[in-house]
This record gives C-alpha cells, sequence and structure tokens, in this order.
C-alpha cells in the first residue's frame, strides 16, 4: 500500500490515545494518530516521524501519523495498515495461493474476522494483527493487554470445529526483527491461548515488512518463539 502524500517531523508529545502533536514545516500541527496502542517506546519527544497528509478537508486534523524511526529503522504505527497489506497481497501467502474468493470483514460468531477466503469446498479465515513493539531483535504483541484479541483466538479454534482452516497472523510493520512472540509478560492469557490453539491446529503465522517513508508491503515470515520451543 501506498500514501498518496506524505511530510516529515519531529514528534512533540501524545496528550491521548488520538492525538499527538508534532513539528513540521516551522509549525506545530495536532495529528490523528490511528493506532490506540501505547508505542511508548516510540512516540518519545524528539522522534522522527512521518505523516500521511489527510485527504479529507472536513477533518479537524490534516495529519496521520503512519511511521516512526526508532533508530536506523522505519515502524509504521498505521493500525489501517495491516489489514490492506495482507489483503492486497494475499495470494503470496502459502495456503491461499489458489483461492477463489477473497471477502474482508467477515461475521463469524459475535465476531467481525479480518479476512474470509474459499479455494473450492475450502473455507478459511484470517484474524490479522499488527505489531509495532519490538525489543532486542524481537517483536512481540500485544503492547497492551487485548480481550478483544483473546476473544478473536477463541472464536478461531472454535471455527476448527466446524471445518475452517482458521490463521491469525502477525503482521511486524518493520524489517528487522529475527523472530515474533506472542507477549507473555504484557497478556499471559492470550499468550497461552494463541499457543494452546496452534497445539490444536489453528496456524499462527509471523511476516516482516518493508517499509519506507511512503509505503508498506509484505515482506517475508519470520521464526515465530513460544514460551519454551520456537
Amino acid at each position: 500500500m501506498k500514501y498518496a502524500e506524505v511530510r516529515s517531523g519531529k514528534f512533540l508529545e501524545r496528550p491521548n490515545r488520538f492525538i499527538a502533536y508534532v513539528e513540521t514545516g516551522g509549525t506545530v500541527e495536532k495529528c490523528h494518530v490511528s493506532n490506540t496502542g501505547r508505542c511508548r517506546e516510540l512516540l518519545v519527544p524528539g522522534a522522527d516521524v512521518i505523516l500521511s497528509v489527510s485527504r479529507n478537508p472536513n477533518r479537524s486534523t490534516k495529519y496521520d501519523l503512519v511511521s516512526v524511526y526508532k533508530g536506523g529503522m522505519l515502524v509504521n504505527i498505521d493500525s489501517q495498515a495491516p489489514n490492506k497489506v495482507v489483503i492486497d497481497q494475499i495470494r503470496d501467502i502459502p495456503g491461499f495461493e489458489n483461492a477463489d474468493l477473497i471477502r474482508p470483514e467477515y461475521s463469524y460468531g459475535s465476531s467481525r474476522i479480518d479476512l474470509y477466503a474459499e479455494e473450492g469446498s475450502k473455507k478459511m479465515l484470517m484474524e490479522i494483527k499488527g505489531v509495532t513493539l519490538e525489543r532486542d531483535g524481537l517483536a512481540l504483541f500485544p503492547d497492551a493487554p487485548t480481550e478483544r484479541g483473546l476473544k478473536h483466538v477463541g472464536e478461531l479454534k472454535d471455527s476448527l470445529k466446524e471445518g475452517y482452516e482458521s490463521y491469525i497472523m502477525f503482521l511486524v510493520q518493520m524489517r528487522g526483527p529475527e523472530a515474533f512472540s506472542p507477549n507473555y509478560d504484557m497478556h499471559e492469557d492470550f499468550a497461552a491461548a494463541v499457543e494452546q490453539a496452534c497445539t490444536e491446529g489453528m496456524k499462527v503465522l509471523a511476516y516482516d515488512c518493508v517499509v519506507t517513508e511512503n509505503s508498506v508491503s509484505l515482506g517475508e515470515p519470520i521464526d515465530i518463539r513460544f514460551r519454551g520451543h520456537s
């Protein structure tokens, strides 16, 4: 996916989950932040950031904060990017190469699962989680407790009994981490649920991304590490 127009800036502060103040072009701008995660290790005063220019003239904020430099690594924090990237490039992912039907935002149980696909009589579900937290080469999700994520894992596990092939995709919104792990320290129940669902047949995928200042695309699969084994 590509951003039509971007600008660089310096992050100043984030007074709440949805708003950030950024210095760009010699002025201070109030910017929208779509990622409601903590992003504490990324959004630090003085960080170099990338803003996408909104095409909606009626919005109170004309910029979206979409990427942050962490050292020499550019991290995309746009919460809308993971679904767009995966859905646009779904046929590059093993198991989906020959899908006859791709449908985003599919109602299943009491949730909307990010992607539904069919190949002949085979039915597939995929939930997509964007990952922006990295520590010492290890990408981690979540960066805050996620009851919604826990619910999705439970429903994906239930779908296995109904004959679906079920996937959870952890899309690491940067290039560089050598592996991914559920974040046991942040939300142990979610991490344990992912690990258990994997043993019961849910497929767990982790890919990195190629991130530039005006684009994000699917990278390569990276290793997945569960507690005690890889």
